[in-house]
């Protein structure tokens, strides 16, 4: 399964930015090049860069990382609940609010590399338990439809994302 085999009915137009930078390749591989590409990134950011901010009010690298693991956290308890069909309604959650109560500017950068690598590991873990029909479910989060398999994709696109925003704007 990859990105293509995706429905424009599994997710929000609002996440099609996230989607269409995710290469032709399986789930699976998707999310473990990620996590060696993302430890890469932010493991080289220069000290002086890592709380950097190139504007009022945005993020520093430190909590654009930590970000990426609470959005991922966010991303597989929707889709775990929707794999074992549970058809609930559930929330967003406010990115903003995580990233202000994050203190990420107080850990270090290998701390909060180390926590990102292990909510990878345990994203593909839980990624290669679903069977097919699961991957197939949806439910709906923050009042959108939302696949289990697009959830997946969706947390590839969306560190995709930010570390090119880095790369741009940062760095």
């Amino acid at each position: 399964m990859t990105v293509n085999d995706l429905h424009s009915s599994e997710y929000s137009s609002y996440f099609q930015p996230y989607i269409d930078k995710v290469e032709q390749k399986p789930l699976i591989q998707c999310l473990e090049e990620g996590k060696l590409a993302t430890e890469t990134f932010f493991q080289d950011i220069p000290t002086g860069k890592q709380e950097f901010r190139y504007a009022e009010g945005k993020w520093t690298p430190k909590e654009i990382l930590l970000h990426l693991s609470d959005s991922e956290r966010m991303f597989c308890y929707r889709a775990m609940s929707f794999a074992r069909s549970d058809n609930a309604n559930l929330p967003g959650y406010d990115e903003n609010e995580f990233a202000l109560n994050s203190n990420a500017n107080k850990r270090s950068m290998d701390d909060i590399i180390v926590e990102f690598s292990a909510v990878r590991a345990a994203t593909i873990s839980l990624f290669k338990s679903f069977s097919d029909e699961a991957l197939m479910r949806k439910g709906t989060a923050n009042n959108n439809t939302l696949s289990v398999r697009a959830a997946g994709f969706l947390i590839c696109g969306h560190e995709i994302h930010h570390r090119k925003v880095i790369s741009n704007r940062y760095l």
